[in-house]
């Protein structure tokens, strides 16, 4: 028997599904929202929650790396392997050197140590490991809910839900041509219902492109293998170098040091930013250095990278993203899309409202069902004594639409030349999908004939 069209197309068929998502995901997807928001802005408000990570009046030349490395080792001296050292972004701010699997937290999916190093004096300020601060532990919450692998699963398949919710309320939004202005007014006098509605429907329509782009983001961050199997990128997940590299140099009694590697990884990339330097593990281990040219869309993360022998001082390989395929790059975008950092300090802010927003359409479509099966009653709002704060927030609703015009123009300038590939590839996915459906509907078909 076929599914009938009209019943799919059928608005109160969408307004189910629009429903029984909020009902049932709607407080985790309040929860991303929220999170997610908040750990935009997660180093500055770690600074201000621990004002000793904070360089308040710098002074003198920065400390060598060699120098830091050995403050960190004496602070640690039990833990071997390889440590990563992450420089900062402005003169105030600390050094970071990771340790990724510490025995403390060895068998949790991701709880590195965290040590902050003042790179003016080499001083060890803190030790700290992931997830034991307020800030990390709110970014996990938002990446995993807490729940380690699964709840990172969980969070992927939360985006996908996100992007149809987000997709069905649009639809309903939508009012016609003729209807759009009225659509578009906020009735605050109206009573409390009616206002959460037309903010409901307001907020949801100003920050539905941002919000798919975040939850399409967010889907592919949980599952990367099914984007770097569409565009044919593998090994360029977010956090990952795409390389097994080792030392094939005969161990000596002079090993070059962390300077000495940064200085042969600069020769390709004269005028690159220093972001990473990951120290070698044993005889066979090999200096990582990431670089950030200026054309690179990352910036805590970028993709230049190069490799250092230990013992010979040669320059292994060479990652540059100039020489990437349109795939590859398209697979770049994901994580600094995803954090607004692509977009400078305004797409940053403009990230923070929408998943602000996103828990405000939770709340406000929450208050709506309840009033409906008579949990919660109407009342009259009065904001005379809000007016001129309304006035000073609808000036801002302008100006945030704005930017997010231009953002969009800038996002689709920029992903016009990828626009292509992506089609495809998903047109790839599509027909895969198909073909399932219609073996299995064969399969089911020979098994009711027997």
């Amino acid at each position: 028997m076929q599914f009938p069209v009209q019943r799919l197309l059928n608005r109160a068929t969408w307004v189910k599904v629009h429903l029984y998502l909020a009902l049932i995901a709607g407080f985790f997807f309040a929860l991303m929202g929220l999170t997610g928001g908040i750990s935009v802005y997660r180093e500055e408000l770690d600074e201000l929650l621990n004002s000793k990570l904070v360089i308040e009046q710098p002074a003198g030349k920065r400390q060598s790396l060699d120098k830091i490395m050995a403050a960190v080792q004496a602070a640690h001296p039990n833990r071997y392997g390889s440590w990563t050292l992450e420089m900062p972004r402005s003169a105030h701010g600390m050094i970071t050197v990771w340790y990724d699997k510490p025995r403390e937290t060895f068998f949790e999916l991701y709880a590195p140590l965290m040590v902050s190093v003042n790179p003016y004096t080499a001083e060890v300020v803190a030790s700290r490991f992931w997830g034991q601060t307020a800030t990390t532990w709110l970014l996990d919450l938002h990446t995993q809910l807490r729940l380690d692998r699964f709840g990172w699963n969980a969070v992927g398949i939360l985006g996908l839900l996100l992007m149809v919710s987000i997709g069905t309320g649009v639809y309903l939004w939508w009012p016609g041509w003729r209807g759009i202005r009225d659509a578009l007014r906020i009735r605050h006098d109206a009573g409390m219902i009616r206002l959460a509605f037309d903010l409901h429907r307001m907020i949801g329509l100003l920050s539905a492109s941002i919000l798919l782009l975040l939850s399409f983001t967010g889907f592919h961050l949980s599952y990367p293998a099914i984007l770097e199997a569409l565009t044919g990128s593998s090994g360029m997940e977010h956090g990952e170098t795409g390389r097994n590299i080792i030392s094939t140099a005969i161990p000596n009694n002079h090993p070059v040091e962390l300077e000495s590697a940064e200085f042969v990884a600069r020769a390709p990339f004269p005028r690159a930013e220093l972001r990473r330097v990951t120290t070698p593990a044993g005889d066979s281990g090999i200096y990582r250095i990431n670089l950030r040219q200026a054309s690179e869309i990352n910036q805590r993360h970028p993709y230049t990278t190069v490799w250092v022998d230990r013992w010979s001082g040669q320059v292994k390989e060479v990652r540059d993203p100039s020489g990437f395929t349109s795939g590859q790059t398209f697979t770049t975008w994901v994580w600094p899309m995803h954090t607004g950092e692509a977009f400078g300090a305004t797409g940053r802010f403009v990230w923070f409202l929408a998943g602000i927003g996103l828990f405000v359409l939770y709340v406000s479509g929450l208050l709506q069902w309840l009033h409906r099966h008579g949990k919660v009653r109407d009342r009259k709002v009065n904001l005379a004594t809000l007016r001129p704060l309304f006035y000073r927030l609808q000036k801002m609703s302008c100006r945030a639409g704005l930017v997010l015009f231009r953002l969009a123009v800038l996002l689709l300038q920029k992903a016009k030349r990828y626009v292509p590939h992506v089609i495809k590839a998903y047109a790839a996915l599509w027909q895969w999908l198909h073909s399932m459906i219609i073996s299995r509907q064969k399969r089911v078909g020979k098994d009711n004939w027997k």
